[in-house]
């Protein structure tokens, strides 16, 4: 059976401070903007976040794949807040080039190094990533093919900097929101298993003992994937504020050609909206796994 989800088409982050996202994003990632302006009511209740009508956003993109865009929405700040220890989106998935030489340009960058560039490991030794933390807690992989990229399961970066290929999402039980995503949008699932990253177990302060897990799901296009990450008990479901985005990496956009085939409840009745995103196609907002936004976009 064919996903009924087709592939990203924006990364939402939920951004205190708009303007340092919108100056690190074009400054040191190739990102353009392509829109501003702020985010009116019936988006703002199509997302579930009615208190976000009004606030100020930017969408930019690469000229690699000027339509697949990383969106920033302002947000009031949530104290205490820190990337890698709650549940939803937790990271955003880019492809590039040369791994080497934007690690040396980001080395003079406002992004903070979480991870340095390496291998994937046995079962990916081809690909190579490294990890930065963006000005409103939103992380980001920095990825990149080193084998025949004819041959990979990575789409062309097309540019030094390429576009969200994979969203990564957190919750407290990965088998639960894995048959979520499967069930839901009929998505290939990958095996769980145990996760060998010790980014989210260094960000929570956990101790050696704790299970950290990890599957993918496939979207109808090649490279357009969904990490799943299972985070061990005392984890929850990230704080945001009243009616507002989440904090850091805050919702995901996908690509669907039919809102009527999918089997799931939203927000809000399937709408309208406005604005370069949209298209003039009609989108909607469902709530998944730990709290997770997942708005989805008619193709056509």
């Amino acid at each position: 059976m064919t996903p009924l989800l087709e592939r990203v088409r924006i990364a939402t982050i939920g951004a205190p401070d708009l303007a340092a996202v919108e100056r690190d994003y074009t400054a040191w990632l190739d990102q353009k903007v392509r829109e501003r302006g702020t985010v009116d009511a019936a988006t703002a209740a199509s997302w579930g976040a009615p208190a976000s009508a009004g606030r100020p956003y930017v969408l930019m993109s690469t000229d690699a794949h000027p339509d697949v865009y990383i969106r920033a929405v302002e947000i009031d700040a949530v104290p205490g807040y820190k990337a890698l220890t709650t549940w939803g989106w937790n990271a955003i998935e880019i492809i590039i080039d040369d791994i080497d030489a934007l690690y040396k340009e980001l080395q003079n960058s406002p992004f903070r190094f979480i991870g340095q560039p390496a291998s994937l490991g046995v079962r990916y030794p081809t690909i190579h990533a490294m990890q930065v933390v963006g000005p409103a807690q939103e992380v980001l992989y920095l990825t990149t093919e080193q084998g025949d990229r004819s041959k990979s399961s990575l789409p062309l970066p097309r540019g030094p900097v390429g576009r969200p290929f994979i969203m990564v999402m957190a919750s407290g039980d990965v088998a639960a929101s894995r048959a979520w995503w499967t069930e839901t949008f009929a998505m290939k699932p990958q095996a769980i298993n145990e996760s060998l990253s010790g980014l989210a177990r260094t960000a929570q302060n956990a101790p050696a003992d704790a299970i950290y897990t990890i599957s993918l799901v496939y979207l109808e296009q090649h490279g357009n994937m969904i990490q799943l990450d299972g985070y061990p008990a005392g984890t929850e479901p990230r704080p945001h504020a009243d009616g507002q985005l989440p904090p850091g990496v805050a919702m995901t956009s996908f690509a669907v050609a039919n809102l009527g085939a999918i089997k799931t409840e939203f927000v809000a009745p399937p709408a309208h909206l406005p604005g370069l995103a949209y298209g003039g196609h009609r989108a909607a907002t469902a709530i998944g796994p730990g709290g997770t936004l997942v708005e989805l976009i008619e193709s056509a």
